[in-house]
């Protein structure tokens, strides 16, 4: 399995990848030390890699800035001098939590618990990864951050998703919005779709934001929102017929 060290000292880097290797199923494949090297490389070949260690505190900044620019899906073991960053790590594909100066037994009881997380998911076969959408689970809230505060925002708290500026918002009941660091693909399939629909290219609704909905040009249809959001939320002519039929369910 391969395996990834983002670490901004040299020393460290290299006495993980010593104890990490003592473990034959296991292979560094890659050492990168900053955030903006850690984005590029995830960008290209996240798909080659099965496990990160991530030391927390890197040289240009805190290592959760990488999961607002990209979609990190590989489990992640952080390291850390402090301790006081495990609510973020646990929301950020975290399995384990090692403190520095850290000792060779606690990184080779972090890989145990690696292997038997992937045994676990592959003991259970495809066919039941195939679940039937009434037993599907859907994210029940995303984390924002708003300056140095990471913020919990619960999904049916959300009235709209919507992109601006390429950037994916989240516009509340309560008329807030908060930048979400997601693509709006992954929103969509985190959503329950009988709560959530997705208007067109920019806005995915929740069915409680809405008031109405008019006829609007070339066949489209307009709606009145509970809320304000940039643009108008124009149903797209082709959808026009499959959100009238969500509508009824």
């Amino acid at each position: 399995m391969n395996v990834l060290i983002v670490e901004d000292e040299t020393y460290t880097a290299e006495l993980l990848k010593e104890i990490i290797e003592k473990d034959s199923d296991f292979l560094v494949t890659a050492m990168t030390g900053s955030i903006m090297d850690t984005i590029h490389f995830l960008s290209k070949h996240q798909n080659k890699i099965d496990l990160i260690f991530l030391d927390i505190q890197l040289e240009d900044g805190y290592c959760f800035e990488i999961f607002k620019h990209i979609d990190v899906t590989v489990p992640v073991c952080f390291c850390t001098a402090y301790d006081e960053y495990t609510l973020q790590a646990i929301k950020s594909n975290g399995i384990d939590y090692i403190l520095k100066p850290f000792q060779e037994e606690e990184i080779m009881a972090a890989l145990n618990k690696f292997k038997k997380f992937v045994g676990h998911i592959q003991n259970k076969g495809i066919s039941s990864l195939i679940m039937p959408a009434a037993q599907q689970t859907y994210q029940e809230s995303f984390l924002t951050q708003v300056r140095e505060k990471s913020i919990i925002i619960y999904t049916k708290d959300v009235a709209a998703f919507f992109i601006e500026n390429a950037i994916v918002y989240m516009f509340t009941f309560d008329n807030e919005k908060y930048p979400l660091f997601k693509n709006m693909e992954y929103v969509e399939s985190a959503c329950n779709p009988q709560l959530f629909f997705r208007i067109n290219r920019q806005i995915l609704i929740n069915r409680n934001a809405i008031v109405s909905m008019q006829p609007y040009f070339n066949r489209k249809v307009v709606l009145q929102l509970k809320i304000q959001i940039p643009e108008k939320p124009i149903i797209s002519r082709l959808k026009v017929s499959a959100f009238k039929k969500w509508l009824e369910k």
